[in-house]
Order: structure tokens, then C-alpha cells, then sequence
């Protein structure tokens, strides 16, 4: 997130009213704060710190505006009020609003990127199947949370560019191959490749799971449901443990 200063300095000098950390620290949206994680595609480089804080600004307030608002509805016009830029100063930055939300995909994926490479790291080396599954459903949970608007517009989108859902794909893949060497040390030996595919399958529930909660919310849990986790980490162990059993 940009720095505390930047808030307040937007909100004082634009919008008295109007804090937009406020908005991302509640849906829990990491945004950039170094100019490195500003080096994405679509988004003109800048070695200004104050330029780069309000490209900062911008992602982070549209991250938050497609938590209420679909990406058809998102207003340029919108988005620049909420913190206090002109629209010049937003295609200054994004050569259109594809390119802006194709950065917003890329944060999103990034963040995903960092999540998975931590999860190994963060099991402890005694820890039981139950526990691990916990781990793993709440750490995509967690995700899938920090990032929902930009989610579910990115699925929204889905029929127009096919490709916008690639780099999510690709990610599920590398959760579910990171996740096959933390789970199988705690399914016992043998039959490896069988509970291999097992814990695959129980990745593919889970994350289908939690995309139609995203891009439907049928119920009887939404996302953000503090029960979801643990009923989603109790369907996985289930499955897992049945595996074991066969």
C-alpha cells in the first residue's frame, strides 16, 4: 500500500470526506509501494515518487471499486475522483482501461505467486494432515479474499478475452503442485501417484468451490464466511483420508 502520508495528503488536499485506504484495508487488498512492483504491462514507467504513489492510488482504489461494481461499470471518471487525479493523469499511466485492469490481474497473480512460494516455508515439519489442509484451503481463501473484485471481473470477462483467466489457471496449477509435496508425507507410504491424484481432485473441488462463491455466491456460504474454510479444509482432508483408506 502506498504510505500512510500519501492517504492522508490525498484526502486532505481532494477529498476531505474520502480516505481511499480505508475501503482496501477493509476488503484486506494488498496494492504495490515499490516503484519495482509498478513495472507492469500497460503501465508507463515513472521515477517520480509522487507519480508512482497516485499509479498506487489508482490500483488500489479500482481494486477496491470492483469489490461493489463490475469492470462494464467501473468509471474512469469514478476512479480518478476517488483519489483526486485527472483523467489526463490516468491514461498518462494506462495506455487504456484494458491496460489497467490487465495490471490489476498481474498485482493479483503476483501476490498469488508469492502466497504459494511461501507455503512450504510456513508448515511446520510435525504437522498432521487436518492441520496442513487447513493451511493450504486458508491460504487460497485468504487470496481469493485480498483479491475478489479483481477476480470475479476477470471471470466476468472471461467470454470477451479468454486469455484474461490464463494467468489464474496457471497459478491453480502451481498451487496444486506445491501443495502435493506438503500433503503426501502425511498420507503415508506408498501409492503415491494415487494420492497424488487425489489431492489434485481435492484441489479442483476446493478452487471450483471458491470461483462459483466469487462469480455466483449460490450459498449457503459466501466467501468471506469464516466457516467456509474450515467446511472446505474438512472436505479435503475427508477426500484425502478416503484415499488413504483404499
Amino acid at each position: 500500500m502506498p504510505p500512510a502520508n500519501i492517504s492522508r495528503r490525498l484526502a486532505i488536499n481532494h477529498n476531505p470526506n474520502y480516505h481511499y485506504g480505508y475501503f482496501a484495508r477493509r476488503c484486506n487488498i494488498p496494492m504495490p509501494s515499490r516503484s519495482a512492483e509498478l513495472d507492469l504491462p500497460g503501465v508507463t514507467p515513472s521515477r517520480q515518487k509522487r507519480s508512482r504513489e497516485t499509479t498506487a492510488a489508482l490500483l488500489e482504489a479500482g481494486a477496491e471499486m470492483l469489490c461493489r461494481h463490475s469492470l462494464a461499470e467501473l468509471s474512469i471518471e469514478a476512479l480518478c475522483r476517488q483519489v483526486g487525479a485527472t483523467v489526463g493523469a490516468f491514461y498518462s499511466r494506462f495506455e487504456s482501461k484494458d491496460a489497467y485492469f490487465n495490471a490489476l490481474m498481474a498485482l493479483a497473480a503476483r501476490d498469488g505467486e508469492r502466497r504459494v512460494s511461501e507455503m512450504a516455508v510456513a508448515a511446520p515439519d510435525d504437522a498432521g494432515l487436518a492441520a496442513l489442509c487447513r493451511q493450504v484451503v486458508g491460504g487460497i481463501i485468504g487470496w481469493m479474499r485480498a483479491h475478489e473484485g479483481v477476480l470475479r471481473a476477470a471471470l466476468q470477462h472471461d467470454d470477451n478475452r479468454p486469455d484474461s483467466w490464463s494467468p489464474f489457471k496457471a497459478l491453480a496449477r502451481a498451487n496444486t503442485e506445491r501443495a502435493i509435496p506438503l500433503l503426501l508425507p502425511a498420507m503415508g507410504k506408498g501409492r503415491r501417484a494415487a494420492k497424488s491424484s487425489a489431492i489434485a481432485f481435492g484441489f479442483q473441488v476446493v478452487l471450483g468451490t471458491l470461483v462459483n462463491a466469487i462469480l455466483n455466491d449460490p450459498g449457503p456460504l459466501s466467501l468471506r464466511d469464516a466457516e467456509l474454510k474450515e467446511r472446505l479444509s474438512g472436505c479435503l482432508l475427508l477426500l484425502l483420508e478416503a484415499e488413504m483408506k483404499s
